[in-house]
């Protein structure tokens, strides 16, 4: 019997992905769980597995085509069976459609609706586009007075209303926002080449959008003094190159960031702002910015707190390497409860990096430097480690974040506490 295998939803938020690779000809014999093709999504190239042995019957799908959740991707069953042709865009239901009467009526039929959804104040009485317009811009219609037929309340009594409270009224950002995706009549004074965004890119514009304009983050920065870590660092690393590993500084940070975290939980949190509620993790998968060709990628460090140096230096290393030669693989991208994104590795001094939504916090690791510093009335040349923490105004408060930065840099400044 031919199997027809639809495109599954091969992770958080995905929707689509683009064939990168077919990995079986039409005709090759394949085994449950053999890599049929790599398809890019907007968090990883991933190698799609046949889930029954068979003949890979059809491939419904061109190299470079871009396939979405739930289409069939491949058809596969025994030698001498033949798979049938299809329209994929017959999977997708078509709209009938409506006269121009039958707009109206549904109209009507809506906002009488509407009209029905009494607030406390009262039966309010506007157009489902007014109730919008509105609580983009935080107003409560039962305080408007309407102008229009019954009492009705328009899009212009909300802006009255709105010019008459001035500052007193929240602005929700999403009104701003909405027409982010259209380009204005932008003119061009020049030659131009247009290249179309890559799904990465566009996936990682679309995060830092809603990163943006879903948190108020706030960003505090703070000097570290980690003479003695380098010391400690340059010992430990000669004893990681005889076992053949990479030995960075970022395993340390990952450490003393763990033990901040274990003390201060709400930085391992996110904010379930449907049900108005903190939710605690309790445990830590620490994500580390990887800089890519194609992108900023974060693969996830998994249950990074049962691991030693050694242990995430090599994890490190691992998902480095595979991030940029795109052989991620889902679970190495999903589950992040904390972002450290190492920018000194490139340069500069500071940064304010957005939060790795929905995580509440993230920490940025500039290069260490030389400096000469005051200690105890002496002028000494110390190694200065800049370091910067976004977090979620929601959840975390300034002297908290103040106090977790206190003991992460007490971890660095002693790395024997880690």
């Amino acid at each position: 019997m031919v199997f027809e295998f639809k495109f599954p939803d091969v992770g958080e938020g995905i929707h689509e992905g683009k064939i990168v690779k077919w990995l079986v000809k039409e005709g090759e014999r394949v085994k449950a769980d053999q890599p049929v093709a790599e398809v890019e999504t907007d968090k990883a190239v991933v190698e799609v597995p046949c889930p029954k042995d068979g003949y890979l019957l059809k491939q419904y799908f061109k190299e470079g085509d871009v396939i979405k959740v739930g289409q069939i991707m491949f058809a596969v069953g025994e030698e001498e069976e033949k798979a049938r042709e299809i329209d994929q865009s017959e999977e997708a239901p078509k709209k009938k459609p409506v006269s121009k009467r039958g707009k109206e009526e549904k109209s009507e039929k809506k906002e009488e609706k509407m009209e029905e959804n009494s607030g406390s104040g009262g039966r309010v009485l506007a157009t489902p586009a007014t109730r919008k317009f509105a609580k983009d811009r935080g107003v409560d219609l039962s305080k408007v007075k309407g102008s229009g037929p019954g009492g009705r309340i328009t899009i212009d009594d909300v802006k009255k209303y709105k010019e008459g409270k001035g500052a007193e009224e929240e602005v929700h950002p999403a009104a701003e926002v909405r027409g982010e995706a259209r380009e204005e009549h932008v003119k061009d004074y020049g030659k131009v080449e247009r290249v179309k965004a890559s799904s990465l890119r566009k996936a990682v514009a679309n995060r830092m959008i809603k990163s943006a304009y879903t948190a108020p983050q706030v960003t505090h920065m703070e000097e570290v003094d980690v003479t003695k870590l380098v010391e400690v660092r340059r010992k430990a690393k000669e004893e990681a190159e005889k076992r053949g590993v990479k030995l960075t500084y970022l395993p340390f940070i990952i450490k003393a960031a763990i033990g901040a975290l274990k003390k201060f939980p709400q930085f391992n949190a996110r904010y379930d702002a449907g049900n108005q509620e903190i939710v605690y993790r309790k445990y830590h998968n620490i994500g580390v910015a990887v800089d890519t060709e194609d992108g900023l990628i974060v693969p996830v460090i998994r249950n990074a707190d049962r691991k030693d140096l050694i242990g995430l230096a090599k994890e490190i290393t691992r998902l480095a390497d595979e991030a940029r030669k795109k052989k991620l693989k889902l679970e190495d991208m999903q589950g992040g409860t904390f972002t450290i994104t190492n920018i000194g590795s490139i340069g500069g001094t500071y940064a304010t990096p957005l939060l790795n939504y929905p995580e509440v916090a993230i920490l940025g690791v500039m290069k260490i430097k030389e400096r000469a510093v005051a200690v105890d009335g002496n002028v000494e040349n110390r190694q200065i480690l800049n370091l910067v923490l976004t977090f979620d105004h929601r959840v975390i408060d300034g002297a908290k974040a103040a106090r977790f930065m206190n003991e992460l840099s007490k971890r660095l400044e002693d790395p024997y506490l880690l």
